[in-house]
């Protein structure tokens, strides 16, 4: 659960006595270098960024009513992180909705504020690639449609 990355290569390792290909990533947000095994690929998850086309759904989705989920805080964390896993860039746009107005309204906690931090980090680092925006860009465009979103404005 990185966000989106750029492939820079592939490169022949060898751990624990295998040798294997892997695609090196660069993260463009903390600039980071992840290496996912090509032959892994498919369980990993690694997909291409979506078309600037289906910006506008995550954009309607930042924009909806949102989900108010029962429970505790760790029920609340365990869905909103099966949504995330998912690896669809629009539930993870429902995910950091749902915790940023919660948020505001009642204060979420702190392993709440973390999956919310990895969510955002997901999010904008998806957006960037698909708007060509710098990541600043994004989050303001992000927090700007939320500002609207909040009950009371």
């Amino acid at each position: 659960m990185h966000g989106a990355g750029i492939i820079n290569g592939i490169e022949d390792c060898e751990i624990m006595g295998e040798n294997r290909s892997y695609y090196v990533l660069k993260m463009p947000l903390g600039s980071m270098k992840v290496m996912i095994p090509i032959d892994n690929v498919a369980n990993i998850g690694l997909r291409d960024v979506i078309p600037q086309g289906e910006v506008g759904k995550v954009k309607v989705i930042l924009q909806g009513v949102p989900e108010q989920l029962a429970g505790s805080w760790n029920k609340r964390f365990n869905a909103n992180l099966l949504q995330i896993k998912t690896g669809d860039i629009c539930n993870v746009a429902a995910v950091v909705r749902n915790l940023i107005l919660q948020d505001r309204s009642k204060k979420i906690s702190t392993g709440e504020r973390r999956l919310l931090d990895i969510a955002k980090q997901i999010l904008v680092s998806e957006l960037v690639f698909a708007c060509d925006k710098e990541p600043e860009a994004v989050e303001t465009w992000m927090y700007d449609l939320l500002d609207k979103n909040t009950p009371g404005d």
